[in-house]
This record gives structure tokens, sequence and C-alpha cells, in this order.
């Protein structure tokens, strides 16, 4: 682990307003720690999943309640229903039924631990640390203009406070930008960022949490 982490502060107009030390012990993490980086990705895409599949079974697919021909003498295997299994345009045998739960979860500590990694990887290049991230107003345009004086390019995370509304409105249509809060900055989106774009205060409460 390093001995003193120290980045730039800056304002939304690119310019240097001061520093901020980081703690080592989370933002220094050199061992790669790959497993619970791993986990963490696999969490966040299965928690993702909306899980809407549905297939119908036999008693959910319409007609089929003529009994498609006598029971004996005509030659073929019996038959109830057109609706069977086993013809076409009939129910689904073990089919998604609309309630699969997909939900995993791990760990406190190995969540953090990999939370821990990956922002050490982007303290080596990826993370931007403004003095605020308070606009006046709602301006897609201008929150453009704010990304190019920071030099944020490709994709990037921006974590904005809950009552900063106007970045969030200002973000929510630009290509490869994804606005989160302090409480769901996620492992995955972390690795899918180019730039991770924070203000200090946010910085420094996400540093607590993982001490």
């Amino acid at each position: 682990m390093a001995d003193k982490i120290v980045l730039p502060v800056y304002s939304l107009k690119g310019e240097k307003t001061g520093e901020i030390e980081l703690a080592s012990d989370v933002f220094g993490v050199k061992d790669a720690n790959a497993q619970p980086v791993h986990d963490a990705v696999v969490v966040a895409l299965a928690n993702a999943r909306q899980a809407t599949a549905k297939t119908k079974k036999r008693h959910e697919v319409s007609g089929g309640g003529k009994k498609p021909w006598r029971q004996k003498g005509t030659g073929r295997a019996r038959a109830g229903s057109s609706r069977s299994p086993i013809w076409v345009g009939g129910g689904k045998v073990f089919g998604p039924d609309g309630n699969q739960n997909y939900t995993l979860s791990q760990n406190k500590k190995a969540h953090a631990l990999a939370l821990k990694t990956v922002l050490s990887e982007k303290v080596e290049k990826g993370l931007l640390v403004v003095d605020s991230l308070h606009v006046d107003k709602v301006s897609s345009k201008d929150f453009v203009a704010n990304l190019k004086n920071l030099k944020a390019t490709g994709k990037v995370l921006v974590v904005a406070p809950k009552e900063e509304t106007n970045i969030l409105l200002s973000a929510r249509n630009l290509e490869g930008v994804k606005v989160v809060g302090l409480n769901n900055v996620s492992v995955y989106d972390l690795l899918n960022a180019n730039y991770l774009l924070i203000a200090k205060a946010e910085l420094e409460s996400l540093e607590g949490g993982l001490r």
C-alpha cells in the first residue's frame, strides 16, 4: 500500500482548486483480489435481472376444450385436448412462470474489498475529484462542456448528491454517462466506466464507509 495518496481537486471548469488526501487502506490496495471483484460483478448482474420471462402452461392456453377426435376407432393415439404440451401450440412444461428469483448476495467484507480494489485502480487513472457537483440549471450542453473541461472521455460514472437533481436531469440523455447516488456505487459500474466523477464531500463519505 502507498504511504500517502494525494489527488488534485478541480472545479467543473477544469481549474485546480486544491488537493485531497486519501486513505491508503482504501485507495491504495495493490493486491489483485480477483475473486471478490468477480463475485461482486456476478451479484450486480444477477440482481439487475428483471425475471419477466413467462410461458403459458397447459391450463393457461386458450382453446382445446373439445376432444380432437373420439377415443377409439380412428387408429390414432388418444388425445383429450389440442392444448396438450406435446401438440404444436400447446402449453409449455417447466417453462418460466414470471416468478423467478435470481437475487444473489455477497458478504459485506468481501464487497468492501472488491470496492477498495477497483477504487484503487481508478486512482491510478480515472478518478476525477471536483469541489462541487452543483449546477444552477438543467443543461445537457453545459454538462458536456464540464466533462470536456475535466477531460473526461468515454464512459463516465457520476456520483451525485441526492439534492443535486439538476445533474441527473442534465446527464440522463447523454451517451456513456451514468449518474448514481453514493449508496448505489457498484463494482460493475466502476469497472465499466473510464472515469469516476465525484465531489470531494462524497468521496470522503465513500472512504469513511469503507474503513
